[in-house]
């Protein structure tokens, strides 16, 4: 999370929680990744939790982990994760043939993106720093638009092509966060979306739960 350290594992915590409660729900193993997303967003946060402390000289110290390969891995999570993982999760819980061809064509985009983003990270490294109290990560490569497009497409386009009522209002609820981090929080965007996005994530606790 963008504001604090804090902050961030609190937010950690309350995914964490979501997602346990998620999980017990799962009726068969093609419902297993799409539940995971809650626990996947709080390891995110806490992964940004420990980025923060690891300005600190004295907390980076206490975790002996250095900022590079903290903020490597929080970027695989939050560049490299989600825009395959997103779409393939909900395709497997959809049962109506177009929609399943529809999440399909949409998961190989997001499998395609996220095989351009990793490869970006590999030749230039994500880099991290303090700005404004907020978290700036920098990532340089080509073609920003089309793979921050594509990015969309597998994040929030996707779950709106799934019959399930909170899946398409998580998609619903991703897209409109996407708009406000960057209209509000431009600067610190990959930040502030990623834990905007963690919150709504509830919505797949509760699409699990309510079937009880």
């Amino acid at each position: 999370m963008c504001f604090s350290a804090t902050a961030s594992f609190s937010a950690a915590t309350a995914l964490l929680l979501v997602g346990g409660v998620a999980v017990p729900y799962v009726r068969k193993p093609s419902e297993l990744p799409f539940a995971l997303i809650p626990l996947l967003f709080g390891v995110q946060q806490l992964l940004e939790g420990l980025i923060w402390l690891s300005f600190s000289e004295r907390a980076a110290a206490l975790t002996g982990l250095p900022t590079h390969y903290l903020v490597q891995t929080y970027s695989i999570f939050s560049q490299v994760l989600w825009p395959a993982y997103v779409p393939i999760a909900v395709g497997l819980l959809e049962e109506t043939p177009w929609r399943r061809k529809v999440l399909f064509i949409i998961s190989v985009a997001g499998v395609v993106v996220s095989i351009f983003l990793f490869k970006a990270m590999l030749q230039n490294p994500v880099t991290a720093e303090l700005q404004g109290g907020h978290i700036v990560y920098e990532f340089g490569h080509v073609h920003v638009v089309a793979a921050t497009l594509v990015y969309v497409l597998g994040t929030c386009v996707g779950p709106l092509f799934s019959s399930h009522t909170y899946i398409r209002w998580f998609g619903l609820a991703a897209f409109g966060s996407a708009a406000l981090a960057y209209g509000v929080y431009a600067t610190w965007f990959i930040s502030v979306w990623c834990l905007f996005a963690g919150l709504m994530s509830c919505l797949i606790a509760w699409h699990f739960y309510q079937r009880r």
